[in-house]
């Protein structure tokens, strides 16, 4: 797990942004803004106007939710490509306990198609050819 608050897109909410987080998801909240149809406005300290999307509302709240109650929060893409040992992190599990299912620990089958760690080639292929005498 400390892999994992080690990450640098990983953010724990220091006590000031739990306070700043709790504030924020109780006004979107009272406003029904994390559940609006419409787009989202935000107005920056400079003047300038940005309009979200409304699924990036959903998100914010949601961020703000769990930085509110503490919790360190990191966004992965969906096509993101993890080794076992991230995505094991990640999951707050051991690596052996991700992979298990996989080499068909649970129920006597691969979950999935386990490649080997030796090129075809390299593999012993049955019986070697019996020896002729000279």
């Amino acid at each position: 797990m400390t892999a994992l608050l080690e990450n640098s897109d990983t953010i724990v909410p220091t006590p000031k942004d739990i306070a700043l987080a709790t504030e924020s998801s109780r006004v979107l909240s009272a406003a029904g803004l994390a559940n609006a149809k419409a787009d989202f406005k935000v107005r920056l300290d400079n003047g300038a106007e940005l309009t979200l999307p409304n699924a990036a509302m959903r998100l914010i709240s949601h961020l703000l939710t769990e930085m509110s109650h503490g919790n360190a929060v990191t966004l992965i893409p969906i096509h993101a490509n993890l080794t076992t040992q991230e995505a094991a992190d990640y999951l707050g599990v051991s690596r052996p306990h991700l992979i298990g299912p996989a080499r068909g620990k649970q129920q006597g089958r691969p979950a999935w198609p386990v490649q080997p760690h030796r090129p075809a080639a390299d593999r012993p292929r049955g019986r070697p050819a019996r020896q002729t005498a000279p």
